[in-house]
């Protein structure tokens, strides 16, 4: 280092005296450019020599990569457990959930479209999938209600003034047939059916036990109720127009309560196997959670993925017998990622002026028939 600076000294003192010998029509500042240029040159030459001594970057991984190829077998991260069958559909499941939310409206409306089940110059009838609100909630990006402004102008080749109008709600984690109507009149049409009762929706349910007996209808008012203790919350419950009498020997009816709400429901078993039954359910009335209320709370079998009425007193995963998780290949740990196995199967309505039923049929997801595959329960017919 002090040899270059030495050379740096005389080389300045030699810049000053050709400085000083320049003829008047060459500028100094020019050769003392060139000059500056070509001391750096030798600089950085000089520097890079020194520099080469030391071990260069790709000698060093190359000399790390040779002792990981000599490293033995047994020294290797072992590899991960494998994960069972429904685990690894329950994970794609909610995968997709999430895709769904995290796309752009516009491409969830194009999806949205290309599950149409029927239409016609009044109603549409769509598929509505697994894990996507009605209506917007909180954080939630995309729901069906969002999506009508363009899933309009897609079904209608954008032709201007159409608006699709949502007839009637479904929770979340419900799936199967949803109307939409093109009009006004014709929404206001299906909304005077459904509380007349005259619109039949008949669901697919799976449940973790066999209602007994076969088949019936449970009319027992719903009533929202304040659950106490570590999670306070509140849940949709029973509020029966009869009790066992003091006696033991009858029934006693008692005073309706005015906050209740007439609920009415048909079902029939279907199929039953490994511990859980395929059951086919037709609301009459329409109450907030009234199936799951119905098939949890009057018959005890609630539905497979229902964690919110799988236990009244608590906010937990669905607890599932032994032999159920050992048909679905399942711990117990993991029950918290089932879904919710309730799917709107087929919807019938009397037609406008004077045409025939309308009836919108939808096929069971994916996952829905994987269940019933693993519980060795047969696939219903087709409607």
């Amino acid at each position: 280092m002090s040899r270059i600076r030495a050379e740096s000294v005389r080389w300045a003192g030699r810049c000053l005296y050709q400085l000083a010998a320049v003829e008047k029509s060459r500028p100094a500042a020019l050769i003392f450019t060139n000059n500056v240029r070509k001391f750096a040159t030798v600089s950085e030459h000089n520097s890079e020599s020194g520099r080469s001594r030391r071990p260069k970057a790709a000698d060093i991984a190359n000399r790390l990569r040779r002792e990981r190829e000599k490293k033995p077998e047994r020294e290797k991260k072992p590899e991960e457990a494998p994960v069972s069958p429904v685990q690894r559909r329950v994970t794609e499941l909610r995968q997709l959930s999430q895709q769904l939310q995290s796309v752009h409206p516009n491409v969830f409306a194009k999806a949205l479209s290309r599950s149409v089940l029927y239409q016609d110059q009044h109603l549409i009838a769509i598929n509505k999938p697994y894990g996507v609100p009605v209506y917007n909630s909180g954080d939630i990006r995309n729901s069906i209600a969002e999506s009508l402004p363009v899933l309009s102008k897609i079904i209608s080749g954008m032709q201007a003034g159409s608006q699709l109008q949502l007839c009637y709600s479904l929770e979340k984690d419900t799936t199967g047939v949803l109307l939409l109507a093109r009009t006004e009149e014709a929404c206001q049409r299906v909304q005077s059916l459904i509380k007349s009762q005259q619109m039949e929706s008949r669901y697919m349910v799976i449940t973790v036990g066999v209602p007994v007996p076969s088949e019936g209808v449970i009319d027992i008012p719903i009533i929202e109720k304040e659950v106490t203790g570590a999670q306070h919350h509140f849940k949709m419950g029973l509020s029966p127009l009869y009790r066992v009498s003091e006696e033991g020997d009858g029934l006693t009816r008692v005073r309706p309560h005015r906050q209740a709400h007439g609920a009415v429901t048909q079902y029939r078993v279907l199929d039953s196997s490994s511990g859980c039954s395929l059951v086919e359910l037709q609301p009459i009335t329409g109450v907030k959670h009234q199936l799951r209320v119905h098939m949890a709370l009057a018959l005890g079998c609630p539905i497979l993925g229902d964690h919110k009425y799988a236990n009244w007193n608590k906010l937990a995963p669905q607890k599932l017998p032994e032999g159920v998780l050992r048909s679905l290949s399942l711990e117990q740990s993991k029950t918290r990622y089932l879904p919710l196995h309730l799917h709107v199967r087929q919807i019938i309505l009397p037609g406008f002026k004077g045409q025939g039923d309308i009836i919108a049929s939808c096929p069971l997801p994916k996952y829905f028939i994987t269940t019933l595959k693993r519980l060795q329960i047969p696939l219903p017919e087709k409607p």
